[in-house]
């Protein structure tokens, strides 16, 4: 999809809007957001979008703010103002068949392996808006079997999840965990097995898949009720060990999804669970035990994503069996962010090894790795809300959550001055009155005040903003004019510059740190690595889980466990 001529037309008129309101420095991700906001046709764009808004700012970032102007008149003059779009929550959300207010429940059902992350929102998010809207409960079910040697059940994750349903403002009605009701679906396997729907399968696990693929029955497909009643509890009775049985359902060996057939019920397994150590060897798959568990525990609504279709057969084609009406179900198409590579297992593994920074690493995308980079959580509920139901899977770019964010956070954030691996920078010739200037603490928000910077005659400056001006006259930003010298040193060195003017001429403008009191700054970043450079002297007063936003860098959030007043100051990168 490509973006039309009039959402172009549209960012440049914003973005002109915005370097006038900004002294010529315009800023991308305000015009982002406000266009977003604007118009959500626009969300699956917003990657297309942030590149043609910041193409538009480096094209008119040093321009006089008169011909800013003269070209904003030309565009029609500023945009008048549009009502952020409403979400239609009755269209994007349909009605729960059946539902009664004040007598629906819901439930999550977490495997506890991991920590919550952004792919979790819509069962965290969808859930709890459909218990508001119908005045309902919501149940936490941890989905805790036994697992397997490589997905294994860790007594840390339950703690953690509840920790996550915390974070996300989301307090469930009532906790249950799968592994305390192991018992409760025996006497099922029973009912089943009694209406001769299941039978007790010895076939090696490779043997198994085989035959399902091909729809050839196993030896003991043909068992009476008598044999598989005296084999299933066999099974419980420790007769078999792991692999050597399984309880398996009678289905169409012909069904056109070869995962249906005559699947497996029930396993055998030796693993110990953190919770209930060997106390059961006979362990249900989870979606016999969603048959039992939805009915038991009272659900009356199945709200989850629709690549959960199989489970949702199998619990039907039991219910139907046993003459039960069970809640009906309604699915979500997946929702990914394009930068978000999530994967529970990679995470655990890169976690558990030391080279993830804690469930709280950027590079995780957990909900708490979103909190720590200054993401609220009630912008992860509007960016996933904003989706609704469809079923369509939707892949969109991190920009719309972080234009979400943004809308949040910007009017209330405190600027302050950053530079990325700086060059020390002593201008000849500068005027002795700029040492020290006031500058706004939020260029739109004169209520939020202001803070005195020390400036000149010695300046950090980013080395990347430095390298493709080499030779050329610069605007140190609000501040001077200085020439640069043809040759550019690499950072931590030190270069003379010469001052030229006052003037606010249409020149590169470059953000500055003045050297005299600058504070040491370090910067993990959301792929994990440490960047450095040198920040503003107010920057030693921050406070842990502080939020700024470095001009020209991004917004930032300080390390909740940061020491105040000790260099470097430990910041997270949040986004643009």
């Amino acid at each position: 999809m490509t973006l039309s001529p009039e959402v172009e037309r549209r960012a440049r008129r914003v973005a002109l809007e915005n370097a006038i309101a900004h002294e010529g420095s315009a800023q991308a991700g305000p015009v982002v957001s406000r266009l977003l906001a604007t118009d959500p046709t626009l969300r699956p764009l917003a990657g297309e979008l942030r590149d043609l808004v910041s193409n538009v700012v480096a094209e008119i970032r040093s321009l006089p703010v008169a011909e800013l102007e003269d070209r904003l008149t030309a565009l029609g003059g500023p945009e008048p103002e549009r009502p952020r779009a409403a979400r239609s929550d009755e269209a994007v959300f349909p009605e729960l068949s059946g539902a009664v207010p004040g007598g629906v429940v819901l439930r999550m059902a977490p495997f506890p392996s991991g920590a919550l992350h952004i792919g979790s929102g819509r069962m965290l998010f969808v859930n709890e808006y459909y218990r508001q809207r119908y005045r309902g409960k919501l149940i936490l079910v941890f989905d805790d079997t036994v697992g397997t040697e490589k997905k294994r059940v860790e007594t840390e994750f339950f703690d953690l999840i509840l920790g996550d349903l915390e974070l996300a403002g989301i307090r469930p009605d009532a906790v249950y965990y799968k592994s305390d009701r192991i018992a409760n679906h025996y006497p099922w396997a029973r009912r089943v097995i009694e209406k001769g729907a299941a039978y007790v399968c010895h076939c090696p696990p490779d043997q198994l898949r085989e035959n399902r693929a091909h729809g050839v029955a196993c030896p003991e497909r043909s068992q009476s009720i008598t044999e598989t009643l005296e084999a299933w509890d066999g099974m419980l009775g420790n007769r078999y060990g792991p692999g050597e049985a399984v309880l398996r359902l009678r289905t169409d060996l012909q069904d056109p999804d070869p995962a249906f057939r005559d699947r497996v019920l029930f396993r055998i397994s030796d693993l110990d669970h953190p919770r209930v150590g060997h106390r059961y060897r006979v362990w249900p798959l989870l979606e016999f035990s969603w048959a039992v568990d939805d009915i038991e525990l009272g659900v009356t609504h199945i709200v989850r994503g629709k690549d959960l279709v199989i489970e949702d057969r199998m619990q039907q084609y039991i219910w139907d069996l046993l003459g039960i009406r069970g809640p009906p179900f309604l699915h979500w198409g997946i929702l990914r962010v394009r930068e978000a590579k999530v994967s529970k297992s990679k995470s655990y593994a890169e976690v558990k090894g030391g080279l993830y920074d804690g469930w709280a690493d950027p590079r995780t995308w957990s909900l708490r790795s979103l909190d720590r980079r200054g993401i609220s959580m009630d912008a992860v509920r509007e960016f996933t809300l904003s989706f609704g139901l469809s079923l369509a899977d939707i892949e969109v770019p991190a920009e719309t959550l972080y234009a979400e964010n943004r809308q949040r956070i910007d009017a209330t954030t405190f600027r302050r001055s950053f530079v990325y691996d700086p060059v020390r920078v002593e201008v000849d010739g500068f005027p002795m009155d700029l040492t020290e200037v006031t500058l706004p603490n939020h260029p739109d928000r004169p209520e939020l005040g202001t803070r005195r910077v020390p400036a000149g005659p010695h300046f950090y400056l980013a080395h990347r903003d430095l390298v493709p001006r080499a030779g050329a006259e610069v605007r140190l930003k609000d501040l001077a004019n200085v020439r640069l010298p043809e040759s550019i040193p690499p950072p931590g060195g030190t270069l003379r510059a010469e001052f030229t003017s006052r003037a606010n001429q249409k020149l590169a403008r470059l953000q500055w740190v003045g050297a005299s009191a600058a504070f040491p700054v370090d910067v993990l970043e959301v792929d994990g690595r440490h960047g450095s450079g040198m920040g503003e002297a107010s920057l030693a007063d921050a406070h842990p889980a502080d939020t700024y936003q470095f001009e020209r860098v991004g917004f930032v959030r300080v390390e909740r466990d940061w020491a105040p007043g000790t260099a470097p100051l430990r910041v997270v990168y949040g986004h643009p």
